[in-house]
């Protein structure tokens, strides 16, 4: 299979995100930047960063500075599938620093990105072969905005009334 990179269409904050997200996550590096050259019209002033290729633990990524006429929306996010509640924290709250919190572990970034960060428990949790278990675990979720695993598993756990 081709290799696929995922990019990113920023307005002016390509450099600035690559640099925020790989200070973030480990083993992640900034690669090429390029300019955009002589003749381009406003807001792409000839110097001005064009793209930027980086790496989030070995994942390839581009930045692109395209301007303002497409946004991010939360149909596309980025999962971040965490070992434990502790790593989901450590996460969630760098990405969501300057951002906005939404539901059920989905947060946008400073930059309008939408991530999902949750631990990998979770999966377990809402896929229980009991489905009692299952139901009462995704209720649980629903009431969230950062996902709270202990919690998730007390509601999992609770006998029915």
């Amino acid at each position: 299979m081709p290799q696929q990179i995922t990019c990113l269409w920023f307005d002016g904050q390509a450099e600035e995100a690559a640099q925020l997200y790989t200070s973030i996550f480990p083993n992640s590096s900034i690669g090429r930047i390029t300019r955009f050259g002589p003749g381009m019209p406003p807001p792409m002033a000839e110097g001005s960063v064009q793209s930027v290729d980086f790496s989030l633990d070995g994942r390839p990524y581009t930045a692109l500075n395209g301007g303002p006429m497409f946004q991010f929306t939360e149909a596309i996010s980025i999962q971040v599938v965490c070992a434990d509640q502790e790593e989901t924290d450590r996460y969630y709250d760098r990405l969501v620093d300057g951002g906005e919190e939404s539901m059920c572990g989905w947060l946008k970034d400073r930059f309008g990105v939408s991530w999902q960060v949750f631990p990998e428990e979770l999966d377990r949790l809402l896929t229980d072969p009991d489905p009692g278990r299952a139901l009462r675990a995704t209720q649980a979720m629903l009431q969230m905005r950062r996902i709270d695993i202990e919690e998730m598993r007390r509601a999992a756990d609770a006998v029915p009334a």
